[in-house]
């Protein structure tokens, strides 16, 4: 069977990779599963500067879920290079850098420093960061400035760009429109809905930060949503995410339209997800005699 996909100039063994924030920097699931078998390893947002994050309590669990605000903290670009990207150019497996900014310049920024870097094959833009130039408006949340991020990068860089949409807007098919207009190569969705709980004892905000991102199995029928409308309105490869959990959930997912998946949340529960999707994805394959990977992409909208 031939589970290899390519996602916008990024080959993958197999179309299983992690989901950026959940999976750290690879070293963390070492321990637990060969990363070699995975598709493609995607690492937790980086910033230009080192960023402490968001005050705590900044992680609660929910219903199906978890909310958390977590605040981009990371040790900054030059850390990454220097300390995490040399582990993990030791591995036979794709290195996909996270991306985040406060402002367009410090996309461009970040982009050029990763340019022409041993050991990465591709950028995921975070466009769910607030644009402080704009009253804090997130970058993601206007299909013009989603497209505006995307195309300055594009400018700086060769790697092949993933855009990373929030599905916290008017119509996520329009945004991702936009962005493939704009020189994305791929899009990967959705990133976490906004949402919050409350402490009924304290009769306060759960999280310090009062709302926070809303990730795990309650939000995939709505990812599952976003990847079918996204496939019918652009050409380019997806990257389906939002709350799975088992080799059933990805293929929603890949039949829905996405050429690979991201596992995120359930990794935390279960730190080998990651390869069991992909165990019972080629399980299922064998089962119905499917020989390509290639024959499920988009397959439900064939029926």
């Amino acid at each position: 069977m031939n589970l290899a996909v390519n996602i916008g100039g990024i080959f993958m063994k197999n179309p299983v990779a992690t989901a950026s924030g959940t999976f750290g920097y690879g070293g963390e699931y070492a321990d637990f599963i060969d990363l070699n078998k995975l598709g493609a390893i995607v690492t937790k947002g980086i910033t230009l500067l080192p960023r402490g994050g968001n005050p705590v309590p900044r992680i609660v669990e929910t219903p199906s879920g978890m909310l958390n605000s977590i605040g981009l903290e990371n040790p900054g670009v030059e850390v990454v290079l220097e300390k995490y990207l040399p582990y993990l150019r030791g591995f036979d497996v794709p290195v996909i850098i996270n991306i985040a900014g406060d402002t367009i310049d410090d996309y461009v920024r970040l982009a050029a420093t990763l340019e022409g870097v041993q050991g990465v094959s591709g950028l995921e833009i975070n466009i769910s960061c607030p644009n402080v130039k704009k009253g804090g408006l997130a970058f993601g949340s206007d299909p013009e400035s989603a497209a505006e991020v995307i195309s300055e990068i594009r400018g700086v860089t060769a790697l092949p760009l993933i855009a990373k949409l929030s599905p916290n807007v008017t119509s996520i098919a329009r945004v991702a429109e936009r962005v493939a207009d704009a020189g994305a190569d791929a899009v990967s969705l959705i990133n976490t809905l906004t949402g919050m709980s409350i402490d009924i004892r304290k009769r306060k905000p759960v999280l310090a930060n009062i709302v926070g991102g809303l990730s795990g199995p309650a939000i995939r029928p709505v990812a599952v949503r976003a990847v079918w409308q996204v496939y019918q309105a652009v050409s380019i490869p997806i990257i389906g995410m939002g709350g799975i959990t088992c080799a059933r959930d990805a293929l929603e997912f890949i039949m829905a339209g996405a050429t690979g998946v991201a596992v995120g949340m359930a990794s935390f529960v279960n730190p080998r997800t990651t390869i069991e999707v992909l165990e019972g994805i080629e399980a299922f394959m064998k089962e119905n005699g499917i020989e390509d990977v290639a024959e499920l992409i988009g397959s439900a909208h064939k029926n």
